[in-house]
């Protein structure tokens, strides 16, 4: 039986795994857990729905010019190196500038969140999402989508960072029972995406439909219905908030 502070620690590292903030080897885990896991599936679900609407509050900030000649540098594209030293601001990697945005970025979200009134928090029992773990055929989860009814979106997060062939798109669609598939529309595969569910979707998901995955041209099937492999698929169930 799992105590107040496991509890505590999985709700950490599922918020952690929302945020991007999580190693490759501790990602994967939770990964498995929300293949596995229906508790860990609504329990990523709600942190995602959670901080998700966070990253609105985020102003834009275009780079400095000097971002893409530190890129090259690092990369070994240029031959000529700067010889005299600047300190580290002046020469940090640009992971280490990732790195900093990232945790920069968690920071702000978890204090954003902890200030947030609880009671904008809908009650127990409310269905309000709805998630999925989008599996290939040997049972590896290659995204989880959550289903935001109130907010009318769907957030689809990469599990396994699958491999795309070039010149092909990622294209999610709502399949439901015994209906031809519905097109949710083009994401990107190796990114958190949302997307907008529409009237005719939001009137079609529940326990019987299906979430399914297919290889399409640049920009998404030309016909409105899948016209590549389809890759991956899987159930939807319901998570109460």
């Amino acid at each position: 039986m799992s105590t107040s502070f496991e509890d505590d620690q999985n709700n950490l590292r599922y918020a952690e795994y929302v945020l991007g903030v999580l190693d490759a080897d501790a990602r994967a885990a939770v990964a498995h857990e929300i293949a596995t896991s229906d508790e860990a599936a609504a329990a990523v679900a709600l942190w995602q729905r959670r901080l998700m609407p966070l990253t609105e509050l985020l102003p834009e900030v275009a780079p400095s010019a000097g971002v893409w000649p530190r890129i090259r540098q690092a990369l070994g594209w240029d031959v000529r190196r700067e010889s005299r030293s600047v300190g580290f601001w002046g020469t940090a990697r640009p992971w280490q500038w990732i790195s900093l945005g990232a945790t920069a970025v968690a920071v702000f979200c978890l204090v954003m969140l902890l200030r947030a009134p609880v009671g904008g928090i809908p009650g127990a029992g409310h269905i309000a999402l709805m998630v999925s773990s989008i599996r290939q055929d040997n049972g590896v989860t290659d995204w989880t989508a959550t289903m935001d009814l109130d907010r009318k979106q769907i957030v689809v997060v990469p599990a396994s960072f699958p491999a795309v062939p070039i010149g092909r798109s990622t294209q999610l669609w709502l399949i439901p029972a015994g209906k031809a598939p519905i097109s949710v529309g083009v994401f990107a595969a190796a990114n958190t995406t949302v997307l907008p569910l529409s009237k005719e979707l939001l009137a079609q998901l529940g326990p019987t439909a299906a979430l399914a995955v297919s290889y399409e041209p640049p920009g998404g099937s030309p016909t409105g219905q899948p016209t590549g492999m389809v890759i991956a698929k899987g159930a939807i169930s319901g998570a109460a908030t």
